[in-house]
């Protein structure tokens, strides 16, 4: 049943108009190790590009680049409609914070979304139904208790003396733990709400920070009303470790099969 009451989800993504700075603030309910979670700050930002006067379209990508650590508080979001066309808009926002030191810069492409030829390359990735996973239990932080995990393949097993290969894939359900109606915010958030590759590959949590990550939005506004779901099966994997950094793609999918968004991310880490 969806709450009918403020979401904690819309609570923590709260912002405040401006003519061009708006303002927000951190939640403890999305708190991660050292700052808020990453997929929480992406989707407040996006939040200030939905709910400009300007804005036209639906987000097409969005990419936030994580310059430095997120405080615990408040922020500025500095937000300029840098072009726009008939049929797209592009947006920068900076966030700021401590007196104008910038702590992430986002960019974001708004498209009107037009009738047209449509053909779905990627397959459904075969899995269980919903009903039929069990809930992940293992709660390390704040935000990881928001979101209801269910995995059907590579359930993150840490510590472990285990000596398989390393193994980064994960399938999994991911809906809100009290649920609420799937829409470009939460697209956003839970594409950020893998757990970091590393962990899976080296079956260990290591320092770890997200430093960019694109979002690609595949529906509109109206494809996820007519979609109607609060949960969706989330796949993730890397393709390399190297140096300190590590990529990250993923794909969020409706229970009915329909590709919704798909993401990549570079992270550093500590191993």
């Amino acid at each position: 049943m969806l709450t009918k009451t403020p979401h904690l989800f819309d609570d923590a993504t709260q912002v405040t108009a401006g003519d061009s700075c708006w303002q927000g603030k951190t939640s403890p309910d999305y708190w991660a190790f050292v700052g808020p979670f990453g997929g929480c700050t992406a989707a407040t930002v996006l939040r200030a590009l939905i709910d400009h006067p300007q804005r036209a379209g639906d987000p097409l990508s969005f990419t936030v680049n994580f310059c430095a650590p997120v405080a615990e508080g408040g922020f500025d979001l500095d937000v300029r409609l840098v072009k726009a066309n008939r049929s797209s808009q592009h947006w920068s926002v900076e966030m700021t914070q401590a007196g104008g030191e910038v702590a992430t810069l986002a960019t974001a492409v708004f498209a009107e979304r037009r009738p047209s030829w449509s053909h779905a390359q990627a397959p459904f990735p075969d899995t269980k139904p919903y009903e039929q996973t069990l809930p992940y239990a293992k709660i390390a932080a704040p935000w990881v208790k928001q979101y209801d995990f269910r995995f059907v393949e590579g359930e993150p097993s840490w510590p472990t003396t285990s000596s398989a290969p390393p193994n980064s894939y994960s399938k999994l359900w991911i809906g809100d733990r009290v649920p609420r109606k799937i829409d470009a915010l939460s697209l956003m958030s839970m594409s950020d709400a893998f757990f970091g590759r590393i962990f899976h590959a080296k079956r260990e949590l290591v320092p770890f920070g997200t430093v960019s990550i694109t979002t690609y939005f595949h529906v509109d506004a109206g494809d996820l009303e007519a979609e109607d779901i609060t949960r969706v099966l989330a796949v993730a994997d890397a393709k390399i470790f190297h140096k300190s950094y590590g990529d990250q793609n993923g794909e969020l999918w409706s229970p009915s099969g329909r590709l919704l968004a798909t993401t990549t991310q570079i992270a550093y880490f500590k191993a």
